[in-house]
């Protein structure tokens, strides 16, 4: 029990709480749409609008947080981050139209923003290179889990008192958050009082310098890891923004049972990235080779999730279709284990920013991929269209899997002096 709850696993702990929350926080609007598009009279692309308004500033904060986080430091970042997320998510409950909502969603995409590449930061000090697929793994397996709660839980609080309270009770679950981190996290490991001897000497050697990142050399680099993290975005953000309105209207089910189905698909997501975690760490562990282990596993897994929807296209059958979506995200998740580990194994040092660059390819899909879909679905009809986009773009994302060269660590010093 000792081990279980000593310093570094409380800290991975607290990272899978934040996971969760900013998920439940950031994909519980796609089930209240059932309650505010008819409040508000809105269209499907008027939805897909507040669905996409979270993604501007979450793609703008990216970069910026990830160099705040290197700088400052996870534990600042975080907590400011964490008042102002939570603030937005107040702000939605009590919105009054299209407008007040978009200002809302806006300011929950800032609150947002640095949150993941200020945890990369943090991992990069706090977890062993060993585990870092699987703290990647597990953490983003808690964002899934915030995924698959949702809706079930949204439309619990909804039935009983109405889409806004939805809101609050994620507010203050945030608020709660934001106290345990402040209290408990120490930005250097070393520094922290349970810290003990064994854990510290598995864990990354300690560096207190400021850092000076070499821009234009990182962005380069990252390039690749980006476009291929876009391409894994695009599908992520359709089935977070669409797939419980999906079996909503598509299959004309009732809205608990909307959310029993799109849980399940959120479910599978939460093994896969579980599982892709440990199976990356275990290629890397037995071949000790980082495009093995990073590089073909999410080749193989964006193949699969192809795959996967190919049967979307030749039938509707409420089962065939939640088994091809199910598996799909199953697969597309086993790849956030590599895809999270790799800006940590090209740039330990920038970790934080070079992650925040790669998620710029995420947050741009998030705004495209939302609203291009409920375009689709307003001008054709077809729920099923829009998973085209996303069998395209897996198939990119196989082609350029492989240059994204994990194994080739970025020198930031050579870079500064312009070797």
């Amino acid at each position: 029990m000792k081990r279980i709850f000593g310093a570094t696993n409380v800290v991975l702990i607290l990272l899978c709480l934040m996971y969760f929350i900013t998920y439940l926080d950031r994909v519980n609007v796609s089930t209240a749409a059932a309650g505010f598009g008819p409040e508000f009279g809105l269209s499907k692309t008027q939805i897909g609008l507040v669905f996409s308004a979270f993604a501007y500033p979450y793609l703008v904060f990216q970069i910026i947080g990830g160099w705040v986080s290197d700088r400052f430091g996870a534990r600042r970042t975080l907590i400011a981050c964490g008042l102002l997320w939570a603030a937005a998510t107040v702000l939605t409950g009590m919105a009054g139209g299209l407008i007040s909502m978009l200002v809302a969603r806006v300011l929950l995409g800032l609150g947002e923003g640095a949150t993941f590449p200020a945890a990369t930061s943090a991992m990069a000090r706090w977890v062993a290179k060993e585990k870092r697929g699987f703290a990647q793994g597990i953490t983003h397996a808690a964002a899934r889990i915030g995924n698959a709660v949702a809706p079930p839980v949204i439309v619990l609080v909804m039935a009983t008192q109405g889409w806004r309270a939805s809101f609050y009770v994620c507010a203050a679950i945030s608020f709660v958050w934001v106290g345990l981190w402040a209290l408990t996290f120490t930005e250097h490991p070393e520094d922290h009082p349970r810290i003990t001897p064994e854990e510290t000497a598995v864990l990354p050697a300690p560096n207190r310098k400021s850092v000076q990142v070499p821009w234009g050399p990182l962005f380069k680099r990252m390039a690749p890891v980006t476009i291929v993290y876009f391409c894994y975005g695009w599908t992520l953000w359709l089935f977070l923004s669409w797939i419980p309105q999906y079996f909503l209207h598509s299959y004309d089910l009732d809205l608990k049972k909307s959310a029993i189905f799109a849980a399940s698909v959120f479910f599978a997501g939460v093994v896969g990235d579980t599982l892709g975690g440990i199976v990356t760490d275990k290629i890397f562990e037995r071949t000790g080779s980082l495009k093995t282990a990073r590089s073909l596993m999410v080749a193989v897994c964006m193949g699969l999730t192809l795959l996967s929807l190919i049967p979307l296209t030749f039938t509707h059958d409420l089962y065939v279709s939640l088994a091809c979506l199910s598996a799909g995200f199953f697969f597309a998740e086993m790849t956030i284990g590599p895809m999270w580990a790799i800006p940590m194994d090209i740039a330990p040092e920038y970790s934080g920013t070079a992650s925040g660059m790669m998620n710029t390819g995420s947050a741009l899909a998030a705004i495209l991929s939302p609203v291009v879909s409920g375009m689709l679905i307003d001008r054709f009809g077809s729920w099923e269209l829009p998973f085209y986009g996303s069998m395209i773009l897996m198939a990119a994302g196989v082609l350029l899997a492989f240059r994204m060269r994990p194994e080739a660590k970025f020198e930031g010093a050579a870079a500064r002096h312009g070797a």
